[in-house]
């Protein structure tokens, strides 16, 4: 089952979402082995991303590896980030993390939550 697992990427960086991990890594101030995506209810559009420093990885975690970066992913969430992936963007206002995810329905005017249907366990059950 393990070697299952690895075939399949629940989620990718891009150059600039994997830089700006590093340098966040880098701060952390303490042993970190990656950095944990999920998702939670909340917002006015039902669902927001999440994201934490990981001590230590959970049973589990998915362990998505790509351009030096180590991303855990919550169990909960992999149905819900299939196929997503983080970008890191900066303009005039802001500097934030932005996940172009493939399930993702509608998000809210500010930006801040999401509405986002899973994709289906056969998915992911054949992209493995």
């Amino acid at each position: 089952m393990g070697a299952s697992r690895t075939k399949l990427k629940v989620m990718s960086l891009t150059d600039a979402a994997a830089d700006r991990v590093k340098e966040i890594m880098a701060k952390a101030g303490r042993p970190i082995a990656g950095v944990r995506v999920g998702v939670k209810k909340g917002g006015c559009a039902g669902m927001e991303y999440t994201m934490e420093y990981a001590e230590s990885i959970a049973p589990g975690d998915e362990i998505v590896e790509d351009k030096g970066v180590t991303l855990l992913v919550d169990p909960k969430a992999v149905l819900f980030l299939l196929g997503t992936e983080m970008d890191y963007r900066i303009d005039k206002l802001s500097a934030q993390f932005v996940f172009n995810n493939p399930n993702q329905t509608s998000a809210c005017g500010c930006g801040e939550s999401v509405a986002i249907t899973p994709a289906k366990a056969e998915t992911l059950a054949a992209a493995s």
